[in-house]
């Protein structure tokens, strides 16, 4: 059969073009539509599908980012295949700059969705008939929520072989195992046979540029694994593929200082954190129950007793000492990372792709399909 052009959402995509269409998800308090942006670049030659979405929850804006540096920066002129982006899944939660949406509900437990159910459930629904649905494979871009940060990992379930080797191709150092939530995205995509992982790195609400780069480099590793790209896939100088991890809570209220790192290794009975009054006194210590690396981190120094402070990956010892060998000697420390975080304001400008791409621009803002 002939690779031709692809119907999306009213639309007929030609070989060596891109559209940039709006998904009509919702209406306002206004009546006004509520448009999901979609860009879709179809290659000039035969391949495989694959969607990348960001900001699911409205305010964890890394992956917004990493979509928009991937189709500024990246030449796709010899891409193979089709490439669904959608760079804001969650508009009404973006623009008001929450983690879920105007009903309250969380949309990464919602999927598949119903087409007659709650504002939530109607835009799981859009996005995995239009968009999951459509595709041979997915990436779902994420970082933590809440007043937390994830150092960078990629998570997927380990023990579908498919999913397994997109984890791998990503050249994520840290993947974590696990089917994932009851009705997130990347669960359910894979329950309906496309292959689907997370890319969970950083906080929410601001653009960490160290997060978004590995990010594109890791979309681009996935893209040459699959040939839809030309490259070599990027193989990480070690690999930790992690089955246990735990968040470690505040034992009492008060405010906390932190005694460790994003990415750090700690050993057993190591102090995580001190927690202390407003007089000063110290009240209680948080120490690691286990050896292991320092997945996520509270980034509010105040606790009530139970709040998650510190999420920790439980290793054996011989797991550890590779990665502590790798921590000291290729890549960044916690505090360099950390302290390189950009603004939160645009950290470049945004231009349209270089005639260079090779890529027709097809801009359909007024699609509300």
């Amino acid at each position: 059969m002939a690779w031709g052009a692809m119907r999306f959402a009213d639309h007929e995509i030609a070989p060596g073009s891109l559209a940039e269409i709006r998904l009509a998800a919702s209406e306002f308090y206004t009546s006004d539509p509520v448009l999901v942006p979609v860009t879709v670049l179809r290659g000039r030659r035969r391949g495989p599908t694959l969607f990348i979405t960001a900001a699911v929850h409205g305010d964890e804006l890394n992956g917004v980012a990493v979509i928009r540096d991937l189709l500024i920066d990246q030449d796709f002129s010899e891409l193979c295949g089709t490439l669904i982006a959608v760079p804001v899944v969650n508009v009404p939660g973006f623009l008001n700059q929450t983690r879920g949406l105007p009903d309250r509900r969380d949309l990464n437990r919602t999927f598949p969705g119903r087409p007659a159910g709650s504002l939530t459930a109607r835009l799981a629904h859009l996005i995995h008939r239009n968009i999951i649905k459509r595709a041979d494979y997915g990436l779902d871009l994420h970082t933590a929520g809440g007043e937390h940060s994830n150092f960078p990992q990629v998570r997927a379930d380990l023990s579908v072989p498919a999913v397994a080797e997109l984890a791998r191709a990503f050249g994520c150092p840290l993947v974590v195992d696990g089917k994932g939530p009851e009705g997130s995205l990347r669960r359910v995509a894979v329950e309906a046979g496309v292959p689907t992982i997370v890319y969970e790195a950083g906080s929410p609400r601001v653009f960490e540029r160290p997060f978004i780069d590995v990010g594109v480099a890791g979309i681009l590793s996935v893209l040459r694994h699959l040939k839809m790209l030309p490259g070599e896939v990027h193989q990480p100088p070690v690999r930790i593929e992690i089955a246990r991890s735990s968040w470690l809570r505040a034992p009492e209220g008060g405010m906390i200082d932190l005694r460790v790192g994003l990415g750090e290794p700690v050993r057993r009975g190591q102090l995580l954190s001190v927690g202390t009054n407003p007089f000063g006194q110290e009240r209680s210590q948080l120490t690691a129950p286990s050896a292991g690396i320092v997945l996520g981190l509270s980034r509010l120094p105040l606790v009530h007793p139970g709040d998650a402070v510190c999420h920790l990956a439980r290793l054996p010892a011989a797991t550890l000492t590779l990665w502590r060998q790798h921590w000291r000697g290729a890549i960044q420390t916690p505090s360099e990372i950390l302290a390189s975080r950009p603004s939160q304001g645009v950290s470049k400008p945004v231009q349209r792709p270089p005639a260079s791409t090779g890529i027709e621009v097809i801009n359909n803002d007024k699609q509300r399909t």
